[in-house]
């Protein structure tokens, strides 16, 4: 009879130390979203499309209508359609962007800028870009593009400068974040038409000789532009930015790795083989780029359902209300509404079975593009099952290669989308500014991307009881057109991410 009372008060004891436990990571998570551990099983959701998609996993000869190019669609890059205008003799002054967001945010605010500057006959000051607050991002421009390119392609367009003069080196962030500056234009609108920055900013410029637009992102409109200015927009976003040698340096290295994994060595040791004789072997092999856009704010902030269980669902509640404090629309509906709306992003082992339904198998090199997956290497464990032959940039580029862009998330995100522009299919899972800017340069290349049907797939994924054969064959005619075929521009859409026929022309 002790013995059963001193056991279960050492029970109950277990219980009170798992609980302040408890409480104390639940608090920090508030406190500090950041610090809070995430935990997950790597147990399929889907475990009997996986089962299937697994078996059906025997190489074949690669099919042909997964690696063909695009067929030709009868447009062309508009290239020199139209003449620039070129650079007024007085400059009207000086006009300085604050750019935030992440990386493809702020491309699309340099090619507004560029843009803008034209407008108003401004000399554009190299953009700033500002700390990230997500990743604490830090990078400057001159740390991502290539500033004497960007010069040298628009040197016929605009005139450009890397910095102010000393008599204006007095604009600053520090400075117009310390008071009400008159030379700071901060009310541009969403979408401004060419007219309100004549109307509003051209006067500051003619006064001051300088001004400074903040906050700048999304402030140009898409609709109702000049011709020459649209071709402008084009001209920057495709041509003029250019990421640094040292970026186009590492991402021709792993191109090269994934087309000839034989002539790979070490990782760790061997930089930057097997590029400059690689002419001298077989054919590359084909490969696959899949942009993983699953993070803990994109789960979090969608408010769906990832079958992590309670212990998931309780951890993203909390991350959500530490971040956002309940701002999430999303949350008022249930997960099978948002799924059958295709509102959830794909996890990765719902990714991994949309490729294999699609044709994909196992002898299939496919490079993962992403920052930091939410829940590690658990929640990818049933895409690596699918896709043995998966890589990311830690599997393929070297420690000294590593240590240039570590920690520096828009660097590595410049090296992930160069590898995306050189790929031979390009996928990405969920919508978001990554999708949208190469979606949009891939189709102004004219190479192949599949872009998911989210509400397709959702209502799939809803259904347990389908079979591998009817949701293949579901997701084959689904997906039929979707595989990178022009789609033109609509009002309201971003030339960026609709590239025809604004900066395309018909062959």
């Amino acid at each position: 009879m002790k013995f059963i009372v001193i056991r279960e008060g050492y029970l109950f004891a277990g219980f009170l130390v798992l609980f302040l436990l408890h409480c104390v990571s639940a608090s920090a998570a508030q406190k500090s979203p950041a610090l809070f551990t995430e935990w997950m099983s790597a147990k399929p959701r889907h475990s009997n499309l996986l089962k299937d998609a697994l078996k059906g996993q025997t190489p074949n000869d690669e099919p042909s209508e997964l690696w063909s190019p695009l067929p030709d669609q009868g447009w062309r890059p508009c290239g020199q359609c139209t003449k620039s205008s070129g650079v007024p003799e007085k400059s009207s002054g000086y006009l300085q962007v604050f750019l935030d967001g992440g990386l493809n945010q702020q491309r699309m605010g340099i090619c507004d800028a560029v843009a803008v500057a034209k407008i108003l006959n401004a000399t554009l000051v190299i953009p700033l870009l500002e700390v990230n607050p997500v990743w604490q991002d830090s990078s400057s421009f001159e740390e991502i593009f290539d500033v004497d390119h960007f010069i040298d392609v628009l040197k016929d367009d605009i005139s450009i400068v890397k910095e102010l003069p000393y008599e204006y080196s007095w604009s600053t962030r520090e400075f117009y974040a310390t008071a009400i500056r008159e030379t700071r234009v901060k009310n541009a609108p969403v979408h401004a038409s060419d007219h309100w920055y004549t109307d509003n900013v051209l006067p500051v410029l003619q006064s001051y000789g300088i001004a400074a637009i903040s906050p700048f992102s999304h402030r140009l409109a898409f609709d109702n532009m000049p011709v020459d200015l649209q071709r402008l927009r084009c001209k920057v976003n495709f041509k003029a930015l250019a990421f640094v040698p040292h970026i186009r340096a590492i991402g021709n290295a792993l191109v090269s790795r994934l087309q000839y994994p034989s002539l790979r060595s070490d990782p760790e040791h061997g930089l930057l083989q097997g590029i400059s004789h690689r002419k001298n072997f077989r054919e590359p092999l084909k490969f696959v780029v899949l942009h993983l856009r699953f993070d803990k704010d994109m789960a979090a902030h969608s408010a769906c359902d990832f079958g992590g269980g309670k212990a998931e669902k309780l951890a993203l509640a909390r991350y959500r209300q530490a971040v956002w404090q309940g701002r999430v629309l999303n949350s008022q509906f249930t997960d099978e509404e948002l799924r059958s709306q295709g509102r959830c992003p794909l996890t990765p082992e719902e990714v991994g079975l949309l490729l294999a339904a699609l044709g994909f198998d196992n002898s299939t090199r496919l490079y993962l593009a992403s920052h930091k997956v939410y829940g590690g290497r658990a929640r990818l464990s049933n895409l690596k099952k699918l896709f043995p032959l998966m890589e990311d940039k830690k599997s393929l580029a070297s420690l000294e290669e590593r240590s240039r862009i570590k920690g520096k998330a828009s660097l590595l995100a410049a090296v992930d989308y160069y590898v995306s522009m050189h790929s031979d299919i390009f996928v990405s899972a969920s919508p978001g500014n990554m999708h949208n800017a190469l979606v949009g340069h891939r189709t102004y290349e004219s190479l192949k991307t599949i872009r998911p049907n989210m509400a397709l797939l959702g209502q799939l994924f809803l259904n347990k009881n389908m079979s591998w054969i009817d949701f293949r064959q579901e997701v084959v005619e689904g997906h039929q057109h979707r595989h990178g075929q022009l789609r033109l521009k609509k009002p309201k859409q971003s030339i960026y991410t609709y590239p025809a026929p604004d900066c395309m022309c018909r062959a």
